[in-house]
């Protein structure tokens, strides 16, 4: 890789961008390319180059940019500056019904016998990311698959069939159940909670940043007021 062909390609993202507006840049593991700067690699030279760009894209451009991050402790705070990503909203974890939702969708191909049994997977399953969800399901369809398997073997078959259809394997609540004798959830209730601390920290400074807008815009209004009385 030659120097400065990574800040090149930013610039040719951006730039892309800017020729199919409206558009909406979205940055997945944000943390990975915009974390604390204290060195002169190439990850600092990258980000630089997005904050280049996010400060020259201009207002007409109609350039939507998104970032995403599970770690918000380790991101430059300059990114987070009026102007640039200064809209910050958290995402908690699934509740209640989002959980529910998910669960059917992952298991929208199986069959599942009860419907009280997705009911308490949903009630086990509280401060489980919507990854852990899903491979729950998964594990809970391989156990079905793998016991039907089982009982097919140990059945004596008397006669013989050419049809290629089969029946959905039936899941129910012991298989949910065995699949999460070990669960492993991605996001502990200690980090939870600095989740829950670093969302109500944004907000305060959010609401911190619409009083400092506020005031600008009185003084603003005072200063017109005064020239106008000055002009009279």
């Amino acid at each position: 890789m030659w120097f400065g062909e990574p800040e090149a390609n930013v610039r040719d993202v951006f730039d892309k961008a800017r020729q199919a507006a409206p558009c909406v840049l979205f940055f997945d593991e944000l943390d990975a390319i915009a974390k604390s700067r204290g060195g002169s690699g190439v990850t600092d030279r990258v980000f630089n180059q997005i904050l280049t760009e996010m400060d020259g894209r201009g207002t007409k451009n109609n350039v939507f940019i998104i970032g995403a991050t599970n770690r918000p402790d380790i991101i430059d705070s300059t990114i987070l500056r009026p102007g640039r990503l200064d809209q910050l909203i958290y995402i908690p974890l699934p509740d209640n019904g989002s959980r529910r939702a998910i669960i059917k969708a992952s298991l929208s191909k199986s069959f599942v016998v009860k419907d009280d049994d997705i009911n308490y997977l949903t009630n086990a399953t509280n401060g489980f990311t919507g990854a852990d969800l899903t491979t729950i399901c998964q594990r809970a369809v391989a156990l079905a698959i793998k016991e039907s398997n089982k009982e097919k073997r140990q059945q004596i078959h008397l006669t013989t069939t050419n049809s290629d259809e089969t029946d959905p394997v039936p899941i129910c609540r012991d298989h949910f159940k065995h699949a999460m004798k070990f669960p492993r959830r991605l996001v502990s209730d200690n980090d939870r909670r600095q989740y829950e601390v670093f969302a109500q920290t944004l907000q305060g400074t959010e609401d911190q940043h619409l009083m400092e807008q506020m005031h600008e815009e009185t003084r603003r209004m005072q200063h017109v007021i005064t020239e106008n009385t000055k002009n009279k």
